[in-house]
């Protein structure tokens, strides 16, 4: 914890299987830090001795936390044994849910290198229904947050309050059939939120994944996704008209490309669409934003 007591920080050393063909911490790497430090400083204050970030109160009704909104930026992907340290917080989000944001610093540089934020929403692990935050809860955790509101993205008007549209078939890209391993299961016997991201990267068109890095991801968590569940994944451009942003499938322009502003020609922009193979009940629906690879 820190000395005011309102959010904690942990460093972290990035290892060899944490890191991709370049030698970079990967987007997945960044998410699964982040979960580990909410977790880890639940339980720094009592919680989550069964649970993700469960208070006693939740435990005795069988209440958990579900990820309804992550928005991840990383200005400088950390490379392979950098150092660096995750500084997180939570603070009430409405009538149902509780926010938690993050901020990355490279160590050796004290450079901010990425932020992050997130909305959960408390749902019944037996019915698996939503479920209203009560204000016993609310006094269990409220206690431990900021006293004044302290947001990673304190912007007006910011990436991480944009609306994502949903993606409509035709799409131009997709990648159908996929399924969730054991290992992606966690301990409220759902798909992992982490998952959902390398999902949505599946259909990523590779030129862009061989050129480009990814700088920014949205994902609007809808529906849960279940071990036998198979998914697909759908991406399509968005590009801008004006100030109006537009999604676009097959049925575009054949000359259309990713690029959103002619004054950010490096710049890509997708809007992408998880959904179940059996009926097409959406899952997720996410926008991410992609830059040119840096030289290294």
């Amino acid at each position: 914890m820190t000395e005011d007591g309102f959010s904690y920080k942990e460093k972290f050393i990035i290892r060899g299987f944490e890191v991709g063909i370049n030698k970079i911490a990967t987007i997945e790497t960044i998410a699964n830090l982040l979960q580990e430090v909410g977790s880890n400083h639940a339980q720094s204050v009592g919680f989550s001795t069964d649970g993700f970030g469960t208070s006693p109160t939740m435990r005795k009704l069988h209440l958990i936390w579900v990820t309804a909104r992550m928005h991840i930026e990383v200005y400088k992907y950390p490379a392979w044994r950098d150092v660096i340290e995750i500084e997180t917080w939570c603070q009430n989000e409405g009538r149902i849910g509780t926010r938690r944001d993050w901020i990355l610093n490279d160590v050796a540089t004290g450079e901010v290198f990425g932020r992050a934020t997130s909305k959960w929403v408390m749902m019944n692990q037996d019915t698996r229904r939503m479920q209203k935050v009560s204000d016993d809860v609310k006094e269990e955790y409220l206690v431990f947050c900021p006293r004044e509101p302290r947001l990673a993205f304190s912007e007006k008007n910011n990436k991480s309050l944009k609306r994502i549209a949903k993606l409509e078939d035709p799409v131009r890209y997709s990648k159908l059939g996929l399924k969730p391993r054991r290992a992606d299961l966690d301990m409220n016997q759902h798909v992992n939120n982490v998952t959902y991201i390398g999902w949505v990267l599946e259909s990523i068109p590779k030129e862009i994944i061989d050129t480009h890095e990814l700088q920014a991801i949205t994902l609007d968590y809808r529906r849960e996704c279940q071990q036998y569940n198979v998914v697909d994944s759908l991406t399509g451009l968005e590009l801008t008209e004006g100030s109006k942003m537009v999604s676009v499938g097959t049925n575009g322009s054949a000359t259309a490309t990713a690029t959103t502003r002619e004054d950010d020609h490096d710049c890509h922009r997708f809007l992408h669409l998880l959904r179940l193979s059996s009926d097409g009940r959406e899952i997720n629906r996410g926008r991410t934003e992609w830059r040119k690879k840096p030289t290294r």
